[in-house]
């Protein structure tokens, strides 16, 4: 990381960047997009953002992170989780982009139950393309979210503040994963296309031997592979099949050593090389925890 690539570290740090007003609460803020005009001077400037943020915009709205673009047509909502580099790629005028975007610290969720449970929503690191499209119904579901958050910090903070905005905060996002669910299955032709396309990539990384020469594949290797993000193509996967990408990977290899445990006089260690395992007590263990026996006991009983 480059040291002239500023930190946005605070809700304060960003007010000020962008010239926002005074935050009213030090860990939450919402900006109503038709109000943030993006001048020349802002375009190509790069900032790693140490906020999550939530982002609804009615149209491509010029922003990057990482290397994708968040540039669209249409009214969608979008996730960036902690650590991202992102940036601006074209000025914005007041009105007009529409919509709202929310940014928190860590902070306000730290020892709650959402805390806890915040990197089980997964699409805080799905890719651009692999954004939520809402109906009008669900958007003002999500909006009328928002608003309660709104209301809350925009009233004087008391005791009880945090609570109602972490829960409101909760709440956004369960319908977010409710939504998503909904995406995945209107998607079920699109879906079966992947999944078809990862098992192919999957035997011809078994078929050119590439388990026994470059080791177990990670699941950004299929990813990459289907230009999706490796969260989302594990979800995908269990959408459809019930199981994520790494369990459907180890599937894969279990049932490739029971035919090389029938099929061959390899031994259990030759197997285990050849199915890209480093260490044969390892594949002994997967092997053990999917068959209920160690694959000597698989190749006794069954031959």
């Amino acid at each position: 990381m480059k040291e002239d690539i500023p930190r946005l570290s605070s809700i304060s740090q960003l007010t000020q960047l962008f010239g926002f007003s005074k935050p009213t609460h030090p860990l939450i803020y919402i900006v109503d997009v038709a109000t943030w005009r993006i001048g020349k001077e802002f375009v190509g400037m790069k900032y790693l953002s140490e906020l999550y943020a939530i982002g609804l915009k009615d149209k491509s709205c010029g922003l990057q992170y990482g290397r994708n673009n968040y540039d669209f047509d249409e009214g969608v909502l979008f996730f960036t989780g902690l650590n991202q580099v992102a940036s601006t790629t074209k000025e914005q005028q007041l009105n007009e982009i529409k919509g709202w975007m929310l940014f928190f610290h860590p902070d306000l969720i730290r020892n709650t139950p959402l805390g806890r449970s915040i990197d089980e929503h997964h699409y805080f690191s799905y890719d651009i393309h692999e954004a939520l499209h809402l109906s009008d119904k669900e958007q003002k579901t999500i909006t009328d979210c928002i608003d309660k958050i709104r209301e809350e910090i925009s009233e004087r903070i008391d005791g009880h503040s945090n609570k109602v905005i972490v829960a409101s905060l909760e709440l956004l996002l369960q319908y977010c994963q409710r939504f998503y669910e909904r995406q995945f299955h209107t998607r079920t032709a699109q879906n079966k296309d992947i999944v078809t396309r990862m098992n192919d990539e999957l035997k011809a990384y078994y078929e050119n031997n590439l388990l026994s020469e470059s080791g177990l594949p990670s699941i950004q290797f299929f990813a990459d592979k289907m230009h999706l993000s490796p969260n989302y193509l594990s979800d995908l996967l269990k959408k459809e099949l019930g199981v994520g990408a790494r369990e459907y990977i180890n599937e894969f290899l279990i049932d490739k050593a029971k035919t090389l445990l029938l099929g061959t006089n390899e031994s259990v260690s030759e197997i285990s090389y050849k199915l890209g395992f480093n260490y044969p007590h390892y594949f002994g263990r997967l092997f053990r925890s999917k068959t209920g026996m160690t694959p000597k006991e698989y190749r006794q009983i069954n031959s």
